[in-house]
C-alpha cells in the first residue's frame, strides 16, 4: 500500500496542523462538519471527550472543524448525538456538562438528535435552551424546563 500511496498525484497529505487549520478548511465552499458528542447542554456547549470519569474521545480536531465549516461560504456545522445513553436512563442533554468543553455554546451551530434539529445561531438564550429541550428524550424534558428555570434560562 505504502508503494501505491508513494509518489501518487491522486493522493494528498498534509500534517494534522494543516488539515485541522480553520483557515484552510474556510477557504472549501459548502463545508459541512458533523461531529459526535456525548453531552449538549441547556446553552448548547458540547463535551465531546470525557464523563463519568471516562476517556471516550479527545477533542481531535472537532472545534477547527466546527469554526472552519461555519466560515466557509454556505457551510454549516452539525454536532449530532442520541438523545440518552444507557437504555433510555440517562439523558444527554443536560442541565451543565459533567465534563470537558470540547465546543463551546458560542460555535454550536447544528445540533441533530433522534427528535430533531436546531440551527442555534442568533438565538437567544431562552431560545437555545428551549429549542435544545425539544432535542430531548421526552422522560427527560420536564426536569429539564424545571433545571433550565432555576438556572434563569426561561
Amino acid at each position: 500500500m505504502y508503494d501505491y500511496l508513494n509518489d501518487n498525484p491522486s493522493f494528498f497529505s498534509r500534517p494534522v496542523d494543516y488539515v485541522n487549520d480553520p483557515g484552510i478548511i474556510a477557504q472549501n465552499e459548502n463545508v459541512v462538519s458533523i461531529n459526535a458528542t456525548l453531552q449538549i447542554d441547556l446553552t448548547g456547549a458540547c463535551n465531546s471527550e470525557h464523563l463519568l470519569g471516562h476517556q471516550y474521545s479527545a477533542s481531535g480536531g472537532q472545534l477547527d472543524f466546527v469554526r472552519g465549516a461555519y466560515a466557509s461560504k454556505g457551510g454549516r456545522s452539525v454536532i449530532t448525538t442520541r438523545s440518552t445513553a444507557a437504555n433510555d436512563t440517562i439523558s444527554r442533554i443536560v442541565p451543565r456538562l459533567e465534563g470537558p468543553v470540547t465546543t463551546p455554546r458560542t460555535d454550536t451551530h447544528w445540533i441533530v438528535t433522534e427528535f430533531g434539529s436546531v440551527n442555534l445561531k442568533g438565538l437567544s438564550s431562552t431560545e437555545r435552551a428551549l429549542r435544545i429541550i425539544e432535542l430531548a428524550h421526552p422522560n427527560f424534558r420536564q426536569q429539564l424546563r424545571v433545571d433550565a428555570k432555576k438556572m434563569h434560562l426561561i
